[in-house]
């Protein structure tokens, strides 16, 4: 049968590692970046005798995430240990939480610009639907292998971060929708400062789970569960992968056993690593060193601090600054983006005009310079500068090209002044125009062609007052000038 002949189920399990100073039970220092097995102590190694202590911020990151999400929350919440013995875990234990999660319920929304551009969506709203979650858990991360031909290393440093897990009901029908989840999800982290998710540095990574059945079958297909998938696209090809090999193997009568395998983006296909892994595998039990907590006052702490959510940052830049949709919605899919282009279009006559540069001439110099936007030299007032004396005629767009690359290169500048010194100021209509009158009459012939038709020749003339001009003037006010003149 051919792919379209099955359902399609998918479910998420998205690790994501919380923004913090300490990691989750100990004091070290958590982040990334750092000499392997630096950031190490006697609590996160497992040692005998050492005790944990929680770390209540990133409690609080957590239910804050779930009211963003629209979690519900348990009273009371526990911790518990999952017991494996691996490399990556010198406790062989992961402090976790089974029966009692911070958060429960809750719906992810899939906004349509975070499709993958190949496959678009048409939306009559910013949110194309709504994905269930089950919950959001709170646990310790594992510390890092890296694999080689005949050896690994183990790094210890991520070891006891940190790490949120936000479990998707088995609601997610394609690659395609797979993709957006995981990037809308990404967005309302960054957005509620909780991680900066940079699937990259590891910050956020999903086990893909994924089953195909009938179309009339209620009960799902037998699934198996992709681990630690480190990007947005490579969850989409494993996916389209696993699909496809799923399919052919029931298209021959090969019943699918539940299984974990590793996907190798290199390679291009999933690799099976163990079978048939439920939770009494792990032998779960409640943590005796941790006591419960209750929620209700860590809730109240964090409340106020629900963000604007992407959505409704769209909607508000659209209606605020009037900006195109496609616009809004290049910029709120990065924060830090989003954030430079408002604290420029405060200061800006034209927003929308500095939502262009933005999106575009600063992004192209950025990517030239291969930085980021946190790492610009150039500063919001700068930019919106810059777009002001293209409003007020000082300068043309291309003579605006020219100030942008020395504002990169002196930022202490201000627009103005840095037009300046490029020898472009506001120039006096009278003088300007007393100007093309000359060069029109040293022109006659010129001056005869165009008035027959040949208006080409309005190019030569508008360079001859521009090289004669001092300060040098705006092209497209010199041309004005000259087209009024002829009467054109």
């Amino acid at each position: 049968m051919p792919i379209s002949d099955y359902l399609v189920t998918i479910g998420l399990e998205v690790h994501c590692q919380i923004k913090t100073n300490t990691k989750m039970f100990c004091s070290c220092q958590a982040g990334f970046g750092y000499d392997p097995n630096t950031n190490v102590c006697p609590t996160c190694l497992g040692m005998p005798g050492a005790l944990p202590v929680l770390n209540e911020f990133a409690i609080e990151r957590t239910l804050l995430t779930g009211l963003m999400l629209g979690c519900g929350n348990p009273e009371i919440s526990q911790w518990d240990r999952k017991n494996y013995f691996y490399a990556d875990m010198p406790k062989n234990y992961q402090t976790t939480q089974m029966d009692f999660p911070l958060c429960l319920g809750g719906k992810v929304p899939l906004y349509s610009w975070a499709f993958p551009t190949d496959a678009k969506v048409k939306s009559e709203s910013a949110i194309v639907r709504m994905v269930e979650l089950e919950h959001i858990h709170l646990e310790e991360d594992a510390g890092k292998l890296t694999h080689y031909n005949n050896y690994s290393l183990v790094d210890y440093n991520r070891g006891g971060t940190p790490l949120m897990e936000i479990v998707s009901a088995p609601d997610i029908t394609s690659p395609e929708e797979c993709y957006a989840y995981l990037k809308s999800l990404q967005q309302i982290l960054i957005c509620g400062g909780i991680s900066d998710a940079d699937m990259e540095k590891g910050q956020m990574r999903c086990d893909v789970n994924v089953s195909l059945r009938p179309h009339g079958q209620d009960k799902l297909g037998e699934r198996t569960e992709m681990k630690n998938v480190n990007s947005m696209s490579a969850a989409r090809r494993s996916l389209v992968y696993e699909i496809a090999r799923q399919a052919g193997e029931l298209d021959r009568g090969i019943p699918q056993v539940q299984s974990t395998r590793r996907w190798d983006d290199d390679r291009g296909e999933s690799i099976v690593m163990r079978s048939k892994e439920n939770a009494h595998d792990y032998r779960y039990h409640t943590c005796p060193d941790l006591i419960p907590v209750h929620t209700a006052p860590l809730l109240a702490r964090v409340i106020d601090l629900v963000p604007e959510l992407p959505d409704a940052l769209q909607a508000r830049l659209i209606q605020q600054y009037a900006l195109a949709e496609a616009d809004a919605n290049t910029l709120v899919a990065d924060s830090a983006t989003c954030a430079y282009f408002e604290a420029a279009a405060e200061q800006s006559t034209s927003p929308r005009k500095v939502a262009n540069w933005t999106i575009n001439n600063l992004s192209a110099m950025l990517s030239e310079k291969d930085i980021s936007i946190a790492q610009c030299p150039l500063s919001p007032t700068a930019l919106a500068g810059l777009v002001n004396i293209v409003e007020e005629d000082i300068v043309s767009v291309n003579q605006a090209m020219e100030v942008l690359a020395l504002l990169w290169e002196q930022p202490e500048l201000t627009a103005t002044a840095a037009a300046a010194s490029l020898g472009y100021k506001k120039t006096d209509t009278g003088a300007l125009e007393s100007l093309v009158e000359k060069v029109l009459a040293e022109n006659p012939d010129k001056v005869e062609l165009i008035k027959n038709g040949n208006t080409k020749l309005i190019n030569a003339l508008t360079g001859q007052v521009m090289k004669a001009g001092n300060p040098k003037p705006n092209p497209k006010i010199v041309t004005e000038i000259i087209t009024a003149k002829l009467g054109l």
